[in-house]
This record gives C-alpha cells, structure tokens and sequence, in this order.
C-alpha cells in the first residue's frame, strides 16, 4: 500500500511541475551523465524510498546513498545518480524539495530523541501534518527515530474535549463504544486536568493524554495510575520542546507526542550538481 502511495504521489508531484511539458527538453540535445545531491548542512537522511521511485520513474541509476536515518555532515554527498541529462533535470526540484522536507523532520525528530534516548519514554508524532502529506512526513518521524501516533480517525479512537462535552458519562461512553467498535482498539481520552484523567483512569480508558498539564498535575496522574491501573497508558502533550522534553519524560510519562516534530521542522539546504 506504501509503494502505490508512494508512486501516485511522485506522479501527481511531478505532473504539478512540469505541466505540459518541459520546455527545454523541447530542443536540448540529451546525454548521458552524473549527478550529486550536496548536503549544505549536517542532517540526518530521510526520503530513500521517493528517491529510488523517482529514479526508477525515469529509468535513471541509482550509483550510491545514504540510507534513511543516517546521520551525514556539512558537505556529504547524499547520493549519486546516472543517466539522462534531461530526465535529471525534470526531477530536480521535486527531488530537492522531497528530500529537503522529509530530512528536516528527520533531523529535528533525532534531535529530541536524542534528549530522552535513555528514559524509556515514546516520542510520538501527532495529526498534525500537512494535507496529503502525511505518509512522507509520519515516515520521516520514523527515520529521526520517533515513533507515529495513529494516522487518522480510524486507526485508533481518541476522545478530546470536542467529542465529550455533550457525551455525559464517560465510563458509559467507553462501554458503548468497546461494544459497538467493529474490531479491537485503544480508546485514548484528553484529559486537561487531574480531574478528568482520574475520572478516565476509573473508566478504564486504554491511554490518558495530559494536554497542557503542569507537570507536577501530570506526576499526580501518574501515582494515581501506578495505584489503581498500572496498565493504562499516560501520554503528556502540548506545548513540549526541546527545552523541557527532559523535565516531561523525567514526570513518569510512557509517551510524549510533539506536534511540532512537523509543523516546526526546517527543511534542510541541500543541492544538486551535474558532472558531464
């Protein structure tokens, strides 16, 4: 299912380019040659499956590469490619920008998990992604060494303040949905305050998520868990950085989800270059 993701989008991404036509190649006399992808700044590599795709959509070869997750420094050569001059030139810039976006959220993702490696606590990703991105962008997560939270409504149930407001019971409410449920799957409640995951943690809710708990509101949540379901998930979220992951990871957390992991990721400078 990845790779016919993967392939329709490299098509869509490439006829958004080159529209009807390259103009060049209109009256270029074509040759065969090399080419390099220049890292202008260290990173960690993310994007090796859209890239031997788009090559193999050109028929171009595939000399050398960094593989995914790969840490690389100023000036590596990310990859080395033959074949058509024009071909190359029609993939560039949707290469670049591919490749540019997904490492920038790799290297960012390696970042923070770099700050926790030895915690044993999950860095997740969120739905935070951009619309018709989200495979790219979740499976660069996975390459900077994080871990995906569910990738839409039907992977996982989660219960935010939106869906409970008019619910009433929320143990009634987790009961009629493991009931009616067409197959087996985590139900997650987002909880605000001690309160309400106290309250989750009595209806027996797969995962509490803190959103936007001090943490020492989310260390109570935790004992509170320890106590009476040790079981059960906690997930802290909103408003976690690279400044104070540490200090929510040390709170007794079994997950941290970031959204901005995505949404604050820079895409990473990189080049392409031609030898003849």
């Amino acid at each position: 299912m990845l790779q016919h993701h993967i392939k329709d989008f490299i098509k869509k991404a490439l006829d958004e380019d080159l529209g009807r036509g390259d103009l060049y190649a209109l009256f270029a006399t074509d040759k065969e040659v090399q080419a390099y992808i220049i890292a202008k700044q260290e990173g960690v590599f993310s994007g090796e499956i859209y890239l031997k795709a788009m090559l193999e959509h050109f028929q171009l070869a595939l000399v050398s590469s960094y593989s995914d997750g790969e840490s690389f420094a100023k000036g590596a050569i990310l990859c080395n490619i033959k074949g058509s001059h024009i071909h190359i030139l029609q993939l560039e810039r949707v290469l670049l920008n591919i490749l540019a976006h997904s490492s920038g959220i790799a290297t960012l993702t390696a970042s923070y998990v770099r700050l926790i490696k030895d915690m044993h606590v999950k860095l997740l990703d969120t739905r935070k992604t951009r619309p018709l991105l989200r495979q790219l962008e979740k499976y660069s997560i996975v390459n900077g060494g994080g871990h995906n939270h569910r990738f839409g409504l039907d992977s996982m149930l989660m219960l935010k303040d939106t869906h409970l407001a008019y619910a009433g019971n929320l143990k009634e409410l987790i009961s009629t949905a493991r009931e009616r449920l067409p197959f087996m799957c985590p139900i997650e409640i987002e909880c605000e305050n001690y309160k309400q995951a106290k309250e989750a943690i009595q209806a027996k809710a797969d995962v509490i998520m803190c959103d936007n708990m001090s943490i020492e509101e989310i260390k109570e949540v935790v004992a509170y868990r320890n106590a009476n379901a040790p079981y059960i998930c906690i997930e802290a979220s909103g408003n976690i950085n690279l400044k104070n992951i540490v200090q929510y990871a040390s709170s007794g957390v079994d997950a941290i989800s970031v959204g901005s992991l995505i949404h604050q990721a820079q895409w990473l400078d990189l080049s392409l270059k031609i030898e003849g």
